[in-house]
């Protein structure tokens, strides 16, 4: 049978420090101790991929005032662990379009949103990122930060 797969959008979200200091923003899930992720949401129905990257940056962090530095140019997808959350049990995982965005320095984030889905936040440096990750999502954050770094933004 073959796999279904939810289309998402994910970013990957630089402080409005850049490009004099590189700090990338990860949050911790509301539902998963210690689980820290890069903000990402599904893609409603006749809605682009960046359209829905703005909608979830508001809904998931507080904000849109971001400037969109770049995309990966494919489409990245992981399967769900087993016992993953059963909001997600017509899919089998994701289908991510990743963004590089920086926040505006006006930006402010606001975890409390409607439905909030991070408890804290944090800016860590690139080197860093990867030891938050939660482990099924960190091949994927590889290569879309080793993409970002290879065409010169880190």
């Amino acid at each position: 049978m073959q796999k279904r797969y939810r289309p998402n959008v994910a970013a990957v979200v630089l402080s409005h420090k850049y490009p004099l200091k590189c700090e990338i923003f990860i949050a911790n899930r509301t539902d998963l101790n210690e689980v820290w992720q890069f903000p990402q949401g599904g893609i409603d129905e006749n809605e682009s991929p960046k359209e829905a990257l703005l909608r979830e940056l508001k809904e998931e962090i507080g904000t849109d005032d971001v400037v969109v530095l770049d995309e990966y140019p494919e489409w990245l997808s992981y399967d769900f662990p087993s016992g993953a959350s059963k909001k997600m049990y017509n899919y089998d995982g994701q289908t991510q379009k990743y963004f590089l965005v920086r926040l505006n320095a006006g930006a402010r984030i606001n975890l409390n949103t409607k439905h909030p889905e991070f408890s804290r936040y944090k800016f860590v440096s690139v080197k860093d990122v990867l030891g938050d990750i939660n482990n099924f999502k960190k091949p994927i954050y590889t290569k879309v930060l080793t993409y970002f770094k290879e065409k010169g933004f880190f």
